[in-house]
């Protein structure tokens, strides 16, 4: 009789371990199309441009906004390098050369332009997206 106990436990186990693999497959294969990875300029420097859609974080470079209409060109640094890019639409109110910034958007094979679909701007001074912070940290060198 114990031993039964002891099967039926295993059984129940490899059931669990079964169902939450798969629960964990299904997942990942839903959200494998809507993700979103995350680059700074450096990590997009000298390697095939990624096709999907990606964010490009850092902060806007100083001297490089420029406006037409509702079209805005911008550059995006991370102290190291630094990205072009575009964007049709209005800016967030706090969006400004110097401050955090995250581009949602694709990388133009051709021209080497990222287009914008979306930016997003920081809310305040001492806030920085913890992506953008780790890539600026990660290029100064002081990631330990």
């Amino acid at each position: 009789m114990r031993v039964k106990a002891k099967t039926q436990r295993l059984w129940l186990v490899v059931g669990a371990m079964t169902a939450l693999g798969g629960a964990g497959a299904l997942a990942l294969t839903a959200l494998g199309d809507k993700a979103t990875y995350f680059y700074a300029p450096s990590d997009l420097a000298g390697k095939p441009m990624p096709t999907q859609a990606i964010r490009l974080g850092g902060m806007v470079e100083r001297g490089s906004l420029m406006k037409s209409g509702h079209t805005v060109h911008f550059t995006v640094t991370d102290n190291a390098r630094t990205w072009p890019v575009t964007y049709e639409g209005i800016l967030p109110d706090l969006f400004r050369e110097g401050q955090g910034v995250i581009a949602e958007g694709r990388i133009d094979p051709v021209s080497r332009v990222f287009t914008a679909d979306t930016v997003l701007a920081k809310h305040d001074e001492k806030y920085m997206p913890p992506e953008v912070a780790g890539s600026m940290r990660k290029v100064e060198g002081k990631v330990t």
